[in-house]
């Protein structure tokens, strides 16, 4: 027992500098907006255009959660999805920095809704939502990143689109 308890003091006591050590590693939030193409698979791929916007928070110096959240507009219908997000960078920042060019995986899970017009009036649905996929993003200045990511989901869809990104703080 008072091996167990020393051993557990002893964690406590490597965590907490640690922990300091991780925190100044971390990269600083980032807020994103995001363009481009979704193709739904229907009879043929049914093409439309979306606009949206995502937050990054870093948990650990390669892992970042945050909300996204996009409008896709077609010729008959509309789309809100709104996800959260969970993204790990295949390089970790350099001296707490990003990286020139940063390869990305992404998975997020959320809600998709559709609302469609019919002569007869409006309808509207919700879903469960998911996206997988991944990316590349680069600096474009000392705060500044341009990025293209590409991703599947459900409603079954493919996506491709391009982002800019602002670091948020230092």
């Amino acid at each position: 027992m008072i091996t167990m308890l020393r051993t557990a003091i002893a964690l406590v006591l490597l965590a907490v500098p640690m922990s300091g050590i991780a925190a100044a590693q971390r990269p600083a939030p980032v807020a994103e907006v995001a363009a481009g193409w979704v193709g739904f698979a229907d009879d043929g791929i049914v093409s439309e255009l979306l606009v949206g916007g995502a937050a990054r928070w870093y948990v650990l110096p390669r892992i970042a959660i945050g909300p996204e959240i996009l409008f896709l507009n077609g010729e008959f219908d509309s789309h809100l999805v709104i996800t959260g997000n969970l993204t790990v960078d295949l390089l970790g920042p350099r001296n707490g920095q990003p990286r020139e060019v940063t390869p990305f995986l992404v998975v997020g899970g959320g809600m998709f809704q559709t609302n469609e017009d019919f002569p007869a009036g409006s309808f509207t649905s919700r879903e469960g939502a998911f996206t997988l996929g991944g990316g590349v993003r680069a600096k474009a200045g000392e705060r500044v990143t341009l990025g293209l990511d590409a991703r599947v989901g459900w409603e079954t869809h493919l996506r491709v689109n391009g982002t800019v990104g602002i670091r948020l703080g230092r």
